[in-house]
């Protein structure tokens, strides 16, 4: 089929009524498109059938898994064109006719169908999380979640998150390492918890064992850690015996929910709460609050997205769910503050953090890209695509204020409401070796 990219630009452009913020390749060989701008690689035609059996963000994203779509050049300057188009439009759907009634969007159809080839679609790739039954967030449903997303091989998180084996924003200072960025984290929580030699730390959804390692050396903090990954325990476990801590840590493997050994002293929960929902947040604050001793303190680490101004209107990503972190819930930082101190907390501090998650991100996709070859070989090539797609693309949204990174710390109140806080509360501010 002669100059497909022509084609796929001019139907691309009278549908949105402007020009295209990149260049297509197509897989004839042609091209089309500003020169110089970003190249969308389309290098089967299958990707055009996909995305008529799913318009929108999953169809796209089956065909970036499958490898249909692809990127030559900057990745993050071809995502940030396409990206801003998308949000530009997002705005505005509200006011847009019906998507069927629209005569744009069925020209564009039908174009696409003229040159999309034999039916019907291939089916979605083997990284897509199946179809699921059952209510949100019940516990065999999370563990299921959690299983997708972390048990992809510890090789391939070591070669994505370096030696730290953090899997949350680092705390940057100019002239960082990646390394050095992570254990600056660590530290800042344990500060923040005021953890001293003894204390009782309860580690929610505790990964990979750094921050349970971290405070148990630097601290000498006892501390139970708990994560719904059985890959996550084994490799956490298997640290903890070289770092000689087994005396000062356990790794179980274990809902929240089902502890029930407090009181601790001071709970972190560190990039897990986006994993709750909104249906079982609350019980999750309830959860900790019950578990923490009166003065005791939360470290509530959470990713935030903006508020809507229909809050009804929020919906999950669609690549995110189907590929990424099934399940996995937002919410404004407003309401996680809101939903603690409902449950009895008393909030003492927060702090933004959102550019730092952004420097994280994209010092992962840097080790990804290095260590390519290595890290198809360790999961998949689809997987390795997701990884690379989702990390780029969500350092583009933290650097455009479309999702945030908080860290909130709660206090649980004694009797006539004394938490124990310090007059001048931000002595963590100064590092510990000032």
């Amino acid at each position: 089929m002669a100059d497909a990219a022509s084609r796929l630009t001019a139907l691309a452009e009278e549908l949105l009524g402007e020009p295209l913020p990149v260049r297509i390749r197509a897989w004839d060989g042609s091209e089309s498109g500003p020169p110089g701008a970003p190249v969308l690689v389309l290098r089967h035609r299958r990707a055009l059938r996909r995305l008529l059996w799913k318009p929108g963000e999953l169809g796209l994203a089956r065909a970036w898994v499958a490898g249909e779509i692809d990127i030559d050049g900057d990745l993050y300057a071809t995502l940030d064109a396409l990206a801003s188009l998308l949000w530009e439009r997002g705005a505005d759907a509200k006011d847009s006719p019906h998507p069927v009634r629209d005569p744009r969007v069925r020209a564009f159809a039908k174009g696409l169908v003229q040159l999309a080839g034999p039916w019907p679609p291939p089916p979605p790739p083997a990284e897509e999380v199946r179809r699921r039954t059952g209510a949100l967030h019940t516990k065999r449903r999370d563990k299921e979640a959690i299983s997708h997303h972390y048990d992809v091989g510890n090789d391939f998180y070591a070669m994505v998150l370096g030696p730290s084996m953090v899997y949350s924003c680092a705390y940057w200072q100019e002239g960082s390492t990646l390394e050095e960025a992570q254990r600056d984290k660590l530290d800042l929580v344990c500060r923040k918890l005021a953890l001293m030699e003894g204390d009782r730390l309860l580690d929610v959804g505790c990964g990979w064992g750094s921050m349970a390692i971290h405070a148990a050396r630097e601290y000498g903090a006892q501390v139970t850690g708990v994560t719904l990954s059985t890959e996550q325990a084994a490799f956490a476990r298997k640290r903890i015996a070289e770092e000689g801590l087994t005396d000062r840590i356990e790794i179980r493997v274990q809902d929240y929910r089902d502890v029930r050994d407090g009181p601790y002293d001071a709970i972190s929960s560190i990039g897990m709460a986006e994993h709750v929902g909104s249906v079982r947040f609350r019980e999750y604050a309830d959860d900790l609050y019950a578990l923490l001793r009166p003065g005791g303190r939360l470290l509530n680490h959470q990713i935030a997205r903006r508020p809507e101004k229909d809050e009804s209107a929020y919906r999950i990503d669609e690549f995110i769910d189907a590929y990424v972190f099934p399940d996995g819930e937002l919410a404004p930082v407003g309401r996680t503050v809101a939903t603690l101190e409902e449950a009895g907390f008393e909030a003492r501090d927060l702090e933004a953090i959102r550019e730092h998650y952004a420097l994280t991100l994209r010092r992962w996709v840097a080790n990804l890209e290095k260590h390519w070859k290595e890290a198809v070989r360790a999961t998949s090539p689809g997987r390795a695509r997701v990884w690379r797609l989702y990390m780029a693309a969500s350092a583009l949204s933290f650097e455009h204020n479309k999702i945030g990174v908080n860290q909130i710390l709660a206090v649980r109140p004694q009797d006539g409401g004394r938490t124990g806080m310090p007059l001048r509360s931000r002595a963590w501010t100064a590092s510990a070796a000032d």
